[in-house]
């Protein structure tokens, strides 16, 4: 069991799948936006991304053919503090990889739209509860404290999370309309007026990324490819190999994207090493 408190939240879901979130399909009976369960695929998983903003999404990896896990029955005794995505692993095979999921069922969450490994199997009630603990922890740090799927406004309720900043939410919107050139600027402009905005720094470096990406994928490279595909020091390996053979103008350029990987890694313990290398490189 993965632990939820030391786990990245940013960088292992496949970024490519975000690209065409704009225009996902609902899922196969999936009607109702404010549902507490429902099925997401490949297609429609940025309802899951934009869902986790409010509340933490745990992400349920199952086959058709082998019985789920007693996740549901337990996340119903939260009072709507999570919604619970159920994910065909046999139809879903972009999110498979993503996941990086070998066996079902493997239970993930996704928090602010960063995905959290949690567990992999079965689990008993007692420990899947305290898994779910500190998955609450993590979100309450992220300001991800809302409720879904309560039919109620419930006096003592869960507050709605804060709004986001102007030009946060303006990088937000432009995404979600496939505006990458948009989305860039607003992040810009969050960074211009407040440097030290960390939250915009890291947006900005994935949403220059989906921009490479696109639709076509033909701004990308091979570490970029890399990278959005999860292998992250495969991705790391290139650019090295590439800063080694290039000039000071390639070196700079390759100096920077590698900076934006690690933003869009945040505290992943595969950046630690990647960004040594990179000042030994440069000292």
């Amino acid at each position: 069991m993965s632990d939820p408190g030391a786990a990245s939240l940013r960088g292992a879901v496949d970024l490519t799948s975000l690209v065409r979130r704009a225009n996902a399909p609902a899922a196969p009976g999936d009607d109702d936006p404010d549902a507490a369960v429902f099925a997401v695929d490949d297609l429609s998983f940025g309802r899951v991304v934009e869902l986790s903003r409010t509340v933490p999404v745990i992400v349920e990896f199952g086959d058709g053919r082998t019985p789920g896990s007693i996740v549901e029955s337990i996340l119903a005794t939260y009072g709507g503090r999570f919604a619970l995505a159920r994910v065909d692993a046999l139809a879903s095979p972009q999110l498979v990889q993503a996941f990086q999921v070998q066996q079902v069922p493997l239970i993930a969450a996704v928090i602010g739209g960063r995905p959290l490994p949690l567990f992999v199997g079965a689990l008993p009630e007692p420990e899947i509860r305290d898994v779910l603990e500190q998955v609450l922890q993590v979100a309450a740090q992220q300001g991800v404290t809302g409720t879904v799927g309560t039919g109620e406004d419930a006096e003592g309720a869960e507050p709605a999370p804060a709004p986001l900043p102007p030009l946060h939410q303006a990088a937000y919107d432009a995404i979600e309309a496939g505006d990458y050139a948009a989305a860039i600027a607003a992040y810009e402009q969050a960074i211009k007026e407040n440097p030290r905005d960390a939250e915009a720094v890291a947006g900005l470096a994935q949403v220059r990324l989906l921009a490479r990406l696109g639709d076509s994928g033909a701004d990308a490279d091979e570490a970029d490819r890399a990278f959005a595909s999860g292998d992250a020091e495969g991705a790391f390996a290139l650019l090295f190999a590439a800063f080694a053979e290039g000039d000071a103008s390639d070196r700079e350029q390759i100096k920077t994207r590698l900076l934006e990987y690690f933003e869009i890694l945040g505290d992943d313990p595969r950046v630690g090493p990647a960004r040594r290398k990179l000042t030994s490189l440069l000292y």
